[in-house]
């Protein structure tokens, strides 16, 4: 024995067990073992191994690089299942055991899609077919000598009628029809009540489109009595002298059918004074719409110089930039308006005027100096106490003069961008044409040129003049036709420029010398809703590849596929006869010339324009 034991510091025999030396069951006891022989069994001390606790947060350093760490606060998950034992494998020579690592992120749960999902194990049966035959013991006892069995539970069973194979499959033939036509009764009654539908939704459709149409015939009413009444721009003028012409021509055949003699020229002195008051009004109107219309020029103006400099980058955004001339632009504009402003106080008119005096400072010259003049002129009627209604013509000769100093490129070099009149007298020269009615030079710009003008003749000035005074000629339906033309054509592609160099006496020429004035299908003849549309969609517009229609007319042509299928042969060959005749007229334009590949029309496309064939000497002959 080398080690000996003690309990209670008594011996323990090698032969005793627990119960004997009084352990209790579940109890705890200890023991005191020393070694017998020291010297060559010695007892070292067992230290406990004390339980190691990993904090919560661990920091971890990571080389990020060369001489650059980089400090991670990592968190531990605790674990809460038994790490599984993935395996391992053991050294040949030392014989250790590795065991693969099970990771500690928890396995990431799928979502839930609200569908319960089952796996193919569990829902997949094999069916496995076995014959077996189950035996069943089975007696009967009929009555007999010796042996009695009561007949009171028995019953009679009679045979019923016997159906035979034919008579039960039409029993089923006659099911089946009855079933088809319930069917087919449900079948129809859906039909119907889908036809019911589409026949209301198609009157609903024609009702909104004739309530749309009146609407905007109303609207059209209403907006050209707006335009009548407070006439603006020059197209409202030009409505008001046609509107005139058209009562004057009424009046004259009035008076001329009921009317004769003294009694008629007396009349149509009579209808020449009215005609000139309203011309003598209408006149009265364009002058109180310039002087709003001059207004409103001058501050687009000086907005327009006012404006940064934009340009767009390649991903669409705008970028503005503004510079020392667009800032100065700027600066004179806030002077101007707050020199035109009529709600300023006594204070705030001399505070502006000082601010104004010190600006044209600025600059030595005859036109400065006047400036300052009526400047200081002003301030001491100011002192002085004078109205401001006898002020007003005082204050315009400053806001003239004013813009006068704004339009100055000297002072202003903004505005040399702006001006008509180039600052070099040698561009003068250039583009200058002299106009045959007021004999004076004007610039290229002011001559209201046709496509197919080989001469410059009169300006737009001339223009206006003889148009209101002899033809009175309104072009506003011409000009709203063309804008929707290439508004229309602009939606097929940017590269439509035929559209763009039609002008208003163009489209008329084309609108009424070639279509007629109404359209080509049903002749309806208000222009306001007549358009002008492509006759092949697939190819480009021009002038011998549109054609004239209704807005209803022009959007169900635009659906067909197959012109020729769509439409009658005479209406086929008289469209393209007006190709024809406006291919002539057009080709004789250069700048359209380019656009029109082939110049003359072919023998052969010419007979087919024909509606007749021409008689021969050999149909003749055959006759």
């Amino acid at each position: 024995m080398i080690f000996s034991y003690l309990f209670l510091e008594k011996s323990v025999d090698d032969d005793q067990t627990l119960m004997d030396i009084g352990v209790q069951p579940h109890g705890m006891i200890q023991f005191e073992m020393s070694s017998l022989d020291p010297e060559n069994y010695l007892m070292r001390p067992i230290k406990p191994q004390q339980e190691y606790n990993m904090p919560d947060v661990i920091t971890v350093r990571v080389q990020t690089d060369t001489d650059l760490y980089q400090d991670v606060v990592v968190e531990i998950e605790r674990a809460t299942r038994r790490k599984a034992f993935l395996g391992g494998y053991c050294h040949k020579v030392t014989k250790a055991e590795y065991h693969h690592a099970a990771v500690q992120t928890m396995p990431k749960k799928r979502p839930d899609r609200g569908v319960e999902m089952y796996s193919r194990d569990t829902q997949t049966v094999e069916l496995k077919n076995q014959d077996q035959q189950c035996s069943k013991n089975a007696s009967t006892q009929m009555t007999k000598i010796g042996c009695y069995v009561s007949n009171m539970e028995d019953k009679l069973i009679t045979p019923g009628t016997y159906i035979t194979a034919g008579e039960y499959h039409n029993k089923r033939l006659r099911a089946v029809i009855t079933l088809q036509s319930y069917v087919r009764r449900w079948l129809a009654k859906c039909f119907t009540n889908s036809l019911r539908q589409a026949k209301e939704q198609h009157l609903a459709w024609l009702e909104n489109e004739k309530r749309r149409k009146k609407e905007e015939k109303e609207q059209q009413i209403r907006d050209e009595y707006h335009r009548r009444m407070n006439p603006e721009s020059k197209a409202d003028f030009d409505l008001l002298y046609n509107a005139l012409k058209k009562w004057r021509i009424e009046e004259e055949e009035r008076i001329s059918v009921t009317l004769s003699g003294a009694e008629r020229k007396a009349a149509l002195c009579s209808l020449l004074e009215q005609e000139t008051q309203f011309i003598s009004s209408i006149e009265r109107h364009r002058m109180a719409a310039g002087t709003r219309n001059q207004d409103k020029a001058i501050q687009a103006f000086l907005n327009k110089c006012a404006e940064p400099k934009k340009w767009r980058a390649f991903d669409g955004k705008v970028t503005e930039m503004d510079t020392q001339f667009t800032l100065r632009s700027k600066e004179l504009r806030d002077l101007y308006s707050s020199i035109t402003q009529t709600q300023f106080t006594k204070d705030e008119r001399l505070d502006v005027l000082l601010t104004l005096k010190h600006t044209v400072k600025e600059h030595s010259c005859k036109l400065t100096q006047d400036i300052v003049d009526l400047i200081d002129r002003e301030v001491d009627l100011l002192m002085r106490g004078v109205k401001k209604c006898n002020l007003e013509g005082l204050r315009k000769r400053i806001a003239t003069l004013f813009l006068q100093y704004i339009k100055t490129p000297a002072f202003n070099p903004q505005v040399s961008r702006f001006m008509q009149v180039p600052r070099d007298p040698a561009n003068l020269k250039k583009n200058i044409y002299l106009c045959r009615g007021c004999n004076e030079y004007q610039s290229s710009t002011d001559f209201a040129l046709k496509t197919n003008a080989s001469a410059v003749g009169l300006c737009r000035r001339c223009m206006d003049l003889d148009n209101e005074a002899r033809r009175r000629e309104d072009f506003s339906l011409y000009k709203n036709i063309l804008r929707c033309l290439r508004d229309s054509e602009a939606e097929y592609g940017p590269e439509a420029k035929i559209t763009y160099l039609l002008q208003e006496q163009d489209l008329r020429y084309l609108v009424d010398v070639l279509w007629g004035a109404q359209s080509a299908l049903s002749g309806w003849k208000d222009l306001h809703d007549l358009l002008l549309v492509r006759w092949e969609k697939h190819l480009d517009w021009s002038p011998w590849n549109c054609i004239l229609l209704t807005k209803d007319e022009a959007t169900a042509h635009l659906k067909l596929e197959d012109i020729e299928k769509a439409y009658d042969v005479v209406v086929i060959r008289n469209v393209k006869q007006k190709h024809a005749l406006a291919r002539k007229y057009f080709s004789q334009i250069p700048a359209i010339a380019e656009c029109l590949h082939d110049t003359e029309i072919q023998p052969a496309a010419l007979s087919n324009l024909l509606v007749s064939k021409p008689i021969t000497k050999a149909t003749k002959q055959n006759h």
